[in-house]
C-alpha cells in the first residue's frame, strides 16, 4: 500500500465535454483546470475521443503534475475514465452489466476497486440518459434501477463504502424516482443534494444552469468523508473566464471536489 503523508485526499468528478471536437485550446484549458484542481483521483465523463485521454496526461505532465490513467471503451464514443497521482491504486475495472440497457448509443457505468492511503473503496461512474421528457426520465429510471440493484447485491455482500459519482443528469428535487431507483431504501446518502443546495453544474445557453452532476456516498459505514466539503469547484472563476466563456473554451459543466480521510478505514 502507497504511503501518504498527510490525512486528507481530494476526489473529483467532471464532465469535460467531449460530445463537442475537443481543439488544441479547450485542451489547454483543461488541462490547466486540472492542474490547478489538483485531486488525487478525477473521474472524467465524455472522454472522446478515446486517446484524449492520453493528451491530458501529456499535458499535465508538461506542467509537472504526474497522473495515469484508467479507462475501458464504451461501446457509445463518449467514455468515462479515471485520472489519478501516483500512490493510487485503482484495480479491476469493468462495467456494471446491462447499464446501458443492451442499447450500444449508450453509455455503461464503469466500476474500479480503488485505494488511497488507508482509504478503500468501489468507485461507480456514470454518465446517464439526458433529456428532460418523460421518455428519457423513465430510461433513466430503468439504468437507475440496474445500478441501484448492482450496488444493493455490492451491500449485502461487503461493508465496502461505495462512491457513486459522475454525470447523472438528475436534477434534486425534480426527477424523484431517478434518484429513488438509483440509491432509495437508504442506500446512498445524494451529498450533492444537501451540501450543494441553490448551486448549478451544468452551463446552459443564455445564462441558465441547473445541478445535473451528482456525488453520493453509502449512507453506512463511509465515515471518511470529511462532511460539508463537497463542493462546486469555480473552474471559470480559476480561468479567469465568465460562465458563457466557459462553456465555449473549456466545458459545459463544472466539477464537484471532496475530501475524504485516509489516514483511517472504518469498513
Amino acid at each position: 500500500m502507497a504511503s501518504f503523508q498527510h490525512m486528507t485526499a481530494r476526489v473529483a468528478v467532471w464532465n469535460i465535454a467531449g460530445y463537442l471536437d475537443i481543439s488544441d485550446e479547450r485542451l489547454a484549458n483543461q488541462v490547466e483546470g486540472l492542474a490547478i484542481l489538483d485531486a488525487e483521483l478525477v473521474t472524467l465523463v465524455e472522454v472522446r475521443p478515446f486517446g484524449h485521454m492520453q493528451r491530458l496526461i501529456d499535458g499535465l505532465a508538461a506542467k509537472g503534475c504526474t497522473y495515469r490513467a484508467a479507462m475501458l471503451a464504451q461501446t457509445s464514443d463518449l467514455n468515462i475514465g479515471l485520472l489519478f497521482k501516483e500512490g493510487v491504486e485503482v484495480d479491476n475495472l469493468r462495467f456494471v452489466p446491462g447499464s446501458d440497457l443492451d442499447d450500444p448509443r449508450r453509455r455503461k457505468a464503469m466500476v474500479a476497486d480503488v485505494t488511497i492511503g488507508k482509504f478503500d473503496f468501489t468507485l461507480i461512474a456514470v454518465h446517464l440518459k439526458s433529456g428532460r421528457d418523460g421518455p428519457d426520465q423513465r430510461i433513466r429510471d430503468a439504468q437507475c434501477q440496474v445500478i441501484g440493484a448492482f450496488i444493493a447485491d455490492l451491500r449485502a455482500r461487503s461493508r465496502e463504502d461505495v462512491l457513486l459519482l459522475g454525470d447523472f443528469n438528475m436534477i434534486p428535487g425534480e426527477d424523484v424516482s431517478n434518484f429513488h431507483h438509483l440509491g432509495g431504501d437508504d442506500r446512498m446518502n445524494f451529498v450533492s443534494s444537501w451540501d450543494l443546495q441553490d448551486r448549478f453544474s451544468h452551463i446552459l445557453p443564455k445564462g441558465r444552469a441547473n445541478l445535473l452532476d451528482g456525488f453520493a456516498i453509502s449512507r453506512t459505514f463511509s465515515t471518511e468523508y470529511i462532511r460539508g466539503s463537497l463542493r462546486l469547484f469555480p473552474m471559470h472563476w480559476t480561468l479567469d473566464m465568465g460562465r458563457e466563456g466557459f462553456r465555449e473554451k473549456v466545458s459545459d459543466h463544472l466539477p464537484f471536489v471532496a475530501s475524504f480521510r485516509i489516514d483511517r478505514s472504518r469498513d
